[in-house]
């Protein structure tokens, strides 16, 4: 069900057991990451803040994190206010995922003290928040500009302001009527006819959307789990009815009430390979032992971050090895067509013992080509082609040194083809042996041993360095230290359109800038800029014309300008991707589409 606003309340209502705990650490493992440690009652406790994008949660861990040995400057500034004081609150809003710290103590001379920690979990935006007691940003793990967000600043020294909403609180319904209720007003202004819409007449696949668009804190993956459990329908094509909203409600409902209750469970959600992708809560707990909601999210992420990770060293590995074996097959090959010469090299000696044994009766002078008696067949005769630059004993001189050449040739190159395939089947057994890891550690064992491995040692010195190249570019850039931006901006139909200037730009307008769900534009086989068409939430989908006008811009913005006839692909930001150790500007991108376009 992913970490929806459910979730958060149930996690937070647990949290608040700690009421009155102090704050003895702060660690900071990643850039998305905090650790507060707590002590309470002899107890030493842990809360992970993540705020990545993919696994942002709020949750008692119990799984220890490496630590960098200096500690980032946010991590500093909470240890600075925030270690010595104790929780006094942990603040929810109805199902918003959203959760405030209140902490208390007192300073140097016992003046009573209280800051807070604002954690937002929403994607992409979250953050981690501290602020003073008049609601100050002290700071903030994240720094947003009003500009770049298109909603509010958090920046140090700005007064806080809450994030917006226009979705309806589940907790405030009264029964099923106000439940059908809100989704007929929500579905009746999206489809502008407030009056006559009628919620029975929607498809069951299209429920989910609805519900999430329409309350705080619920999600698609929960009203999917949910229409599943309660094998509300066979056929998504169907048409919903009152007895299956009511179901969905009172289900919801039983889990929002038993919050903070030991009835309160979960099941997991499998795909079709029995791989537990996602769970969902249960208003109902068949175990004997409490339900602990904290360390169920903490094992249940940390073993999904995991995986994770663990595929994608495993891919990085791989395609290392499997450049090294592309380019020692490439060698395989120039050596097998170096054979190839080498089959013929007799035809050489032939050519020089003609030409020597039959000097006493060849005219000394410069000819094109001879024809003599083959004495190895039968005397039949023979055309050799000579080097008219050259007499004839001097060919013969060149026929012998080449093959004399192609005879050492044979000897080393047939060595090197021994050694070659040797190396090509180590090779193979090394990725072999990395796609039966299980494991990182079995992936850094493999990686020790071919870092020790002259094959791989110029790959892997350039894989460690591109890794060192690659943290600094992303830390100066998360700092806007090196970054001009500044791109060209259009107004189409009322939709946004940023064309980046140059090739870093094009590069922070794609990957930094620009939203997943944004369009990115492209002329096809030509150089061009980048091309941003942004997605607002408040207007249509853009249709074909306007993608046609964006694809003109791009056109107009790249070498093809003056063409007739311009091919522009277009995709989802989302599926725009920037090779490791790629030129500033480069991407490679899928799922896309092509115009045809003139600019």
């Amino acid at each position: 069900m992913a970490f929806d606003g459910i979730v958060t309340k149930a996690i937070s209502t647990e949290i608040s057991r700690l009421v009155g705990a102090r704050i003895d650490k702060v660690f900071e493992p990643n850039k998305n990451t905090i650790v507060l440690g707590i002590y309470q009652n002899g107890l030493n406790y842990a809360l992970n803040i993540c705020i990545d994008a993919q696994y942002c949660r709020l949750n008692l861990t119990t799984h220890p994190r490496a630590n960098p040995q200096i500690a980032p400057s946010f991590c500093m500034l909470l240890r600075k206010n925030l270690i010595g004081l104790k929780l006094k609150n942990v603040i929810t809003f109805d199902l918003e995922r959203l959760i405030i710290l209140e902490f208390e103590g007192f300073d140097d001379v016992d003046d009573i003290i209280s800051k807070k920690l604002v954690i937002e979990l929403m994607g992409k935006h979250s953050n981690i928040i501290l602020l003073d007691d008049t609601n100050i940003i002290i700071d903030s793990l994240r720094h947003i500009k009003e500009l770049d967000e298109n909603f509010r600043d958090i920046l140090p020294h700005t007064k806080y302001s809450f994030p917006t909403s226009d979705k309806y609180s589940f907790l405030e319904l009264k029964n099923v009527a106000d439940f059908i209720q809100k989704l007929n007003i929500y579905c009746a202004n999206k489809n502008g006819n407030a009056k006559n819409f009628d919620i029975y007449g929607i498809t069951l696949s299209d429920l989910p959307v609805i519900i999430s668009n329409t309350f705080n804190g619920i999600s698609k993956n929960f009203i999917n789990a949910i229409i599943k459990k309660l094998e509300i329908q066979k056929s998504s094509s169907c048409k919903i009815s009152k007895n299956e909203l009511e179901k969905i409600f009172n289900y919801i409902n039983q889990v929002v009430n038993n919050i903070g209750t030991d009835k309160l469970s979960f099941e997991f959600v499998e795909n079709s390979d029995g791989i537990k992708k996602d769970y969902f809560l249960v208003p109902e707990n068949s175990s004997a032992e409490p339900f602990n909601l904290n360390f169920f999210v903490d094992d249940f992420y940390f073993n999904k971050e995991t995986n994770e990770q663990f595929k994608n060293y495993r891919n990085t590995m791989l395609k290392l090895i499997l450049d090294t074996l592309k380019k020692y097959k490439k060698r395989l090959y120039n050596i097998d067509e170096k054979l190839k010469e080498c089959d013929g090299m007799d035809k050489y000696r032939l050519y020089g013992e003609l030409i020597t044994s039959n000097l006493y009766r060849i005219p000394n002078k410069n000819v094109e080509k001879l024809e003599l008696e083959n004495y190895y067949d039968n005397n039949n005769l023979i055309k050799i082609k000579l080097d008219k630059r050259f007499v004839p004993s001097i060919n013969a001189k060149r026929f012998f040194k080449k093959y004399s050449k192609l005879k050492n040739a044979l000897v080393v190159v047939s060595e090197q083809k021994i050694d070659t395939l040797k190396e090509i089947n180590y090779i193979e057994s090394v990725v072999y042996e990395l796609e039966s890891c299980s494991t990182i550690d079995d992936i850094a064992s493999i990686y020790e041993e071919i870092a020790e491995n002259d094959i791989f040692k110029e790959k892997t010195s350039l894989n460690t360095n591109n890794k060192k190249s690659s943290k600094i570019k992303k830390s100066k850039l998360t700092k806007n230290k090196t970054v001009s931006f500044n791109p060209i901006k259009y107004t189409v139909d009322g939709y946004t359109v940023f064309v980046g200037r140059n090739n870093k730009e094009n590069d922070y307008l794609t990957l930094k800038f620009a939203s997943k769900s944004d369009i990115w534009f492209h002329t096809k086989d030509f150089h061009g800029s980048h091309t941003i068409l942004k997605i607002d939430n408040n207007l249509p989908y853009p249709g074909n014309d306007v993608l046609i006008k964006v694809a003109k811009i791009a056109a107009k913005h790249s070498k093809a300008c003056n063409s007739s006839n311009v091919p522009v692909d277009y995709c989802e930001v989302k599926f725009v991707k920037k090779p490791s150790g790629a030129k500033p500007g480069m991407v490679i991108y899928t799922n896309n589409k092509t115009l045809n376009v003139t600019p």
